[in-house]
């Protein structure tokens, strides 16, 4: 048997967390083995004790022989790792290579007839060359850099500002203040409301948020709303509807006011003709293709296909470490624990979609991540804003077992113990090793101050999280579930509401799980998405 799976038998044999962390910490002395010691890592439950903070942060573990063998002819979705990839615990050492006795080296001078004089001149003209030449690269490297620093300012942390140059934090685009020399960041601010995805565009003039009237409406300014929400190639209807807000204020678009930009041609008024507001889909999400629900996760019946068409399987070399949801064709919603460094580099993760069991994504081709995003407000001891985007380097395509889930609108309003839904392939039972196919259950919304009560979490629940369970236990997500969705059905539409974070043990009594509040995410999304489209 393969050291990999020694110690990770002694440690789910009996051995506590500390001890396993502890020997983890001795075996990472060896640079040989970092792939391995990831793995056992991922395996670990991490964290404080369940009566003082997050018992574990729900990574995920797969046994080294999980997958079956590879059929005759079948190509490898991975690399084929040779028995280095699980190295001996002795230290390697790589053998000195003895060299030939070295040749003396002759330094030539350069000729010169004029003998010492000669060259003592030619030294410095030598030396000023050189010094030259080291200045002006200095000076050269220096500009690169430079430039490289104020490209990466707006590609990477912040939004430009028009054709100013001027970069400015996605946290301060409509925000309510300009930031921008012309405004920018305070005129295009637009936002879907409620569950009929009523079109709002906020007037900083007023500082509040009014409906569109449908007046003069037509998709092409559809289109253009939804490349500035970050939906940058969807487009899926618009129309209208009758308003349900309360608004007694519009704005309309000025039919006569040329080929201008279209937040140019809007006004405001108090009348609206058509007595109708546009109400618009980026995308078509939040759409399934199941016939029935059924009600067996910890305590979750196993999934068919097409039932949660949004969740996504997140591997690293190999081995289901996290789940996901799908926004867009581009875009993946997942747990900021999921993505802690040394796992925030693109590069270690692939994403499958529209696959149930785990053996089948061995063999299938996954999509590979172009960029992660972490929350910047991400507090790896409490758990709080555990939320991050990944985008995709080739879009999604969608099919009736790949489909985007819709993210929650301000104004969609949940019952206090709203019916849910959680799916993965976390444990089916505490300690135990995730599932070889997709599960799903129904949990229930908890109140804030019921699980924050001192029998439950202790106020260890902040407003960007949000319980959902039962208190009573039996049905729960589980280690291997995180990142993964928390969705509920309104108006015949699904809603990711929460993101797997954290919990206490799994299905236990008084310790439900414990999600990232996507309701308090969405903003940020969307300008994440906006900043790197």
């Amino acid at each position: 048997m393969k050291w990999a799976q020694l110690w990770w038998g002694l440690c789910v044999a009996g051995g506590s967390a500390s001890d396993c962390l502890q020997g983890l910490l001795e075996l990472s002395k060896y640079p040989a083995l970092p792939d391995a010691v990831g793995k056992i890592r991922m395996a670990l439950n991490s964290g404080p004790s369940p009566d003082v903070g997050p018992y574990y942060e729900n990574h995920g573990y797969q046994p080294e022989n999980f997958y079956p063998p590879l059929p005759p002819g079948a190509p490898s979705a991975y690399p084929a790792y040779p028995d280095v990839y699980y190295p001996s615990p002795v230290p390697q050492y790589a053998p000195r290579v003895v060299t030939h006795v070295s040749t003396p080296v002759v330094h030539l001078q350069p000729k010169c007839s004029s003998g010492p004089v000669c060259s003592s001149r030619s030294k410095k003209v030598l030396c000023l060359t050189f010094a030259l030449g080291a200045v002006l690269a200095g000076a050269a490297a220096t500009a690169v850099l430079l430039w490289k620093f104020m490209e990466s300012q707006c590609s990477v942390s912040g939004i430009e500002c028009g054709s100013s140059g001027t970069c400015i934090s996605p946290s301060h685009w409509c925000d309510g203040i300009s930031h921008c020399p012309s405004g920018e960041d305070e005129n295009r601010c637009v936002r879907l409301y409620g569950p009929s995805f009523i079109l709002q565009v906020y007037s900083s003039q007023r500082k509040s948020w009014h409906p569109v009237c449908r007046d003069a409406w037509n998709d092409n300014y559809g289109r253009a709303v939804c490349r500035d929400m970050g939906y940058t190639s969807s487009f899926y209807s618009s129309q209208g509807v009758v308003d349900d807000t309360g608004a007694t204020s519009f704005m309309r678009l000025n039919s006569s006011a040329g080929n201008v930009d279209f937040y140019k041609k809007l006004y405001h008024s108090d009348f609206c003709s058509s007595k109708t507001v546009v109400a618009l889909r980026c995308i078509d999400c939040g759409v399934t293709t199941q016939n029935s629900i059924q009600n067996r996760i910890v305590g979750g019946n196993s999934a068919a296909p097409g039932d949660w068409p949004w969740q996504v399987s997140l591997h690293v070399q190999g081995v289901h470490v996290c789940g996901g949801s799908i926004v867009t064709a581009e875009w993946i919603v997942t747990a900021a624990h999921c993505v802690e460094a040394p796992l925030s580099n693109p590069r270690y993760w692939t994403a499958f979609a529209g696959i149930l069991q785990q053996s089948y994504m061995f063999y299938g081709s996954g999509y590979k991540i172009e960029k992660v995003i972490s929350h910047p407000s991400y507090d790896s001891k409490t758990k709080n804003n555990d939320i991050a985007l990944m985008k995709l380097q080739v879009p999604l395509t969608f099919t009736d077992k790949i489909r985007p889930v819709c993210l929650p609108n301000p104004g969609l309003k949940l019952e206090p113990t709203q019916p849910c839904w959680i799916s993965g392939w976390g444990s089916t039972y505490e300690k135990g090793k995730t599932s070889v196919v997709l599960n799903a259950a129904m949990v229930t919304l908890i109140e804030p101050l019921s699980c924050n009560s001192r029998s439950v979490y202790n106020n260890l629940i902040t407003p960007a999280m949000v319980c959902a369970g039962y208190l009573e236990g039996n049905i729960d997500s589980c280690q291997g579930d995180s990142g993964g969705p928390l969705v509920t059905l309104k108006s015949s539409v699904w809603w990711l509401i929460g993101v797997t974070s954290w919990g206490s043990g799994c299905a236990k009594p008084n310790r439900p799980g414990v999600y990232g509040n996507v309701t308090v995410f969405t903003d940020w999304i969307y300008r994440q998405m906006r900043a790197n489209s």
